[in-house]
């Protein structure tokens, strides 16, 4: 798992059909810009905890790489 910034929304019309419904958000994590499957509800400027690989599959078994699995309420250094 991984901490990660949400900096937008991505929007596609035309997608895979297990992906029906499913919203993607655009995350900073590590320096890097990567999209998400937003599995919680997440915002512009939400601190947010991702999950990669196999796991962001786990939740919803769709052809996903990363996922937001919770938005961080705040964090100790």
């Amino acid at each position: 798992m991984r901490l990660g910034r949400v900096t937008g929304a991505v929007w596609a019309t035309k997608k895979c059909p297990a992906l029906a419904g499913q919203s993607f958000l655009r995350v900073c994590c590590d320096g890097t810009q990567i999209v998400a499957a937003d599995l919680v509800g997440a915002g512009e400027g939400d601190s947010v905890i991702l999950t990669f690989g196999g796991a962001a599959r786990l939740e919803r078994l769709s052809p996903v790489d990363a996922a937001i699995i919770a938005i961080l309420d705040e964090s100790e250094a």
